[in-house]
C-alpha cells in the first residue's frame, strides 16, 4: 500500500514517481514526457486531470518536486527489500497460526496449509503488537520498580553515614562523660591521699622535733652528770646537790611512744577500688529497660538522642524499609521478648492521643483480628483495649494516668496495664503469643512520650 507522500509525489497520468516534474498554470503535476505524450494525442493542449486548456505549451519544470521525488527515490532504494515467499516469490502478507510463519496467498492454497488458520498479516502484526506492548509495559513497571528501589537503596546508604557520623559523636559524648567522671574521681582520689599524706607527714615531723628536743636535754644533762663524777672531790662535793637535781628531772618524763595509725591507710584508697568507683558511678548512670528502634519509627516521629522518648514532628527524610512503620505513627523497642517476665513504665503525660502495647514485627499488613498488636490507647478523652484492626473495649479509668507501667509475661501469657502512680490496673490481655512481641508506642501528639528509667543498685552476693 502506497504511502500518502509517494501519493502525492506520483504522476496521475503513469502513476509512477514523477520524472522531471512540470506544473500547468491549473497547478497540476505531470512527468514531462507522459504530458508530452498525451498532448501529441490530443489537438487541444488541455490538463489531463482537470481538462483546463493549458496557456504554455512548454510548462516549466518544478525543481522542488524534483528534488523532492529524487530524495523520495534515494530514501525507498535504501530500504531493505520487502520479503517475499521462499517458495513462490510472492509477497507475504498471511500468516499462519498452525505453524505460526509468514505465507503468501499461494502458500494459502497449497496442501502445505490445507485447513489451517490463516490470519491477514496486519491483524496478527497488531494482535501480537499488543501482546508485546503488555510485555514491555510490565518491564517498564519493572523497571520503575527497580528505579525506585535503586533510588531507596542510594538513600539509604546515605543515611547509613548520617546514622553512624550521629551514633559516632553521641558514643563520644558518652565517653567524655565517662572520662570526666573517672578524671575527677581520680583527681579526688590522689587529693585525699596527698592531703593523708600531708597530715601525717606533719605528724611525724612534730613527733620527731619534739624526741630531737628530748634527745639534746638529755644528751646535755648526760655530758654535765659525767663532767661532775670526774671533779675533784671539794668540787664534787659543792656542786652534787644541784647535780642530783639535774639528774633526778630526767627520768619523770615519759618513755617515748611509737606513733600509732602513723602509716598511710593504704587499703582505705586501694580496697576495691574499680568496685567503689562503679559503685559511685551508678548516680551519674541511669538504665531504661526499652530503648526505641529508630529504624522503626514513622517518619513523622522524632526520637531523643538517647533513643528513650518520642514525640510527633514534620515529616523527615528517611529510607524506606520493611520495619518502618508506614501507617501508623508508632515505633518499637530494639529488643523483643519471647520469655520471662518484663516490664516498663511510659510517661504520657498530658498528651492528647497515645497507645501503648506490645507487637509483632510487620503486623501493619496482616488482615485478621489477631494482627500481633495489643495495646491500650487514649483519645478522644476515653481509655480503650484492643488489636489492631479488632475491636475495642472502653476501659472504665475514672482520671486520665500520666504513667502508664507495662507488665509481660510471656510465660503465663499475660499483657497487664496499670497507672504506675496509683498503682491502679487499667486491662488484662490473655492471648497466647507465639512471635517475638516488642515494646510498642505511639503517639499524635506534639508533646512527649517517654520511657522511664529504672533504679539502678550495686549488689554484692
Amino acid at each position: 500500500m502506497a504511502s500518502r507522500l509517494e501519493e502525492n509525489l506520483s504522476c496521475p497520468v503513469c502513476h509512477d514517481i514523477f520524472r522531471d516534474p512540470v506544473v500547468l498554470s491549473c497547478s497540476h503535476s505531470f512527468c514531462k514526457a507522459c504530458l508530452q505524450n498525451w498532448w501529441r494525442e490530443k489537438q487541444i493542449k488541455e490538463c489531463p486531470f482537470c481538462k483546463r486548456q493549458s496557456s504554455k505549451t512548454e510548462p516549466p519544470v518544478s525543481l522542488v518536486i524534483k528534488n523532492l521525488c529524487e530524495a523520495f527515490l534515494q530514501e525507498r532504494d535504501q530500504r531493505p527489500a520487502e520479503p517475499l515467499c521462499s517458495l513462490h516469490s510472492e509477497k507475504l502478507k498471511l500468516f499462519c497460526l498452525d505453524h505460526q510463519q509468514t505465507v503468501c496467498l499461494v502458500c494459502r492454497d497449497s496442501k502445505t496449509h490445507n485447513n489451517h488458520r490463516i490470519r491477514p498479516i496486519d491483524e496478527v502484526v497488531q494482535d501480537h503488537r499488543e501482546e508485546l506492548q503488555n510485555y514491555l509495559k510490565c518491564l517498564q513497571e519493572k523497571f520503575f520498580l527497580f528505579e525506585q528501589v535503586k533510588g531507596n537503596c542510594d538513600q539509604t546508604a546515605e543515611h547509613i553515614k548520617v546514622q553512624a557520623r550521629q551514633t559516632e559523636r553521641q558514643i563520644k559524648e558518652q565517653f567524655k562523660k565517662l572520662h570526666q567522671f573517672l578524671e575527677e574521681e581520680e583527681e579526688a582520689r590522689i587529693s585525699a591521699l596527698r592531703e593523708e599524706e600531708e597530715q601525717k607527714s606533719q605528724v611525724v615531723e612534730e613527733k620527731i622535733d619534739a624526741l630531737s628536743r628530748e634527745i639534746a636535754a638529755l644528751s646535755d644533762t648526760i655530758r654535765a652528770t659525767e663532767e661532775e663524777l670526774r671533779a675533784e672531790h671539794v668540787s664534787f662535793l659543792q656542786n652534787y646537790k644541784a647535780a642530783v637535781e639535774r639528774v633526778q628531772q630526767r627520768p619523770l618524763l615519759e618513755d617515748p611512744q611509737l606513733l600509732s595509725g602513723a602509716l598511710i591507710d593504704v587499703a582505705k584508697h586501694l580496697g576495691n577500688l574499680t568496685y567503689n568507683i562503679w559503685d559511685k558511678m551508678k548516680e551519674m548512670v541511669s538504665y531504661t529497660p526499652v530503648i526505641l528502634d529508630p529504624n522503626t519509627a514513622h517518619p513523622e516521629l522524632l526520637l531523643s538522642e538517647d533513643l528513650t522518648s518520642l514525640r510527633r514532628e514534620e515529616e523527615q527524610e528517611l529510607p524506606e524499609n520493611p520495619e518502618r512503620f508506614d501507617h501508623i505513627l508508632a515505633v518499637l523497642g530494639s529488643e523483643g521478648f519471647d520469655s520471662g517476665t518484663h516490664s516498663w513504665d511510659v510517661e504520657v503525660g498530658d498528651s492528647a492521643a497515645w497507645s501503648v502495647g506490645v507487637a509483632a514485627k510487620y503486623f501493619e499488613g496482616r488482615e485478621n483480628e489477631q494482627s500481633g498488636l495489643w495495646r491500650i490507647k487514649f483519645c478522644d478523652g476515653e481509655c480503650r483495649a484492643g488489636s489492631y484492626r479488632g475491636p475495642e473495649t472502653v476501659l472504665p479509668v475514672q482520671q486520665k494516668p500520666q504513667r502508664i507501667r507495662v507488665n509481660l509475661d510471656r510465660d503465663e501469657a499475660q499483657l497487664s496495664f496499670s497507672d504506675a502512680d496509683t498503682n491502679t490496673h487499667i486491662h488484662t490481655f490473655t492471648h497466647t503469643l507465639t512471635e517475638k512481641m516488642f515494646p510498642y508506642v505511639s503517639t499524635l501528639d506534639t508533646l512527649p512520650l517517654k520511657i522511664l528509667p529504672v533504679n539502678v543498685s550495686v549488689t554484692v552476693k
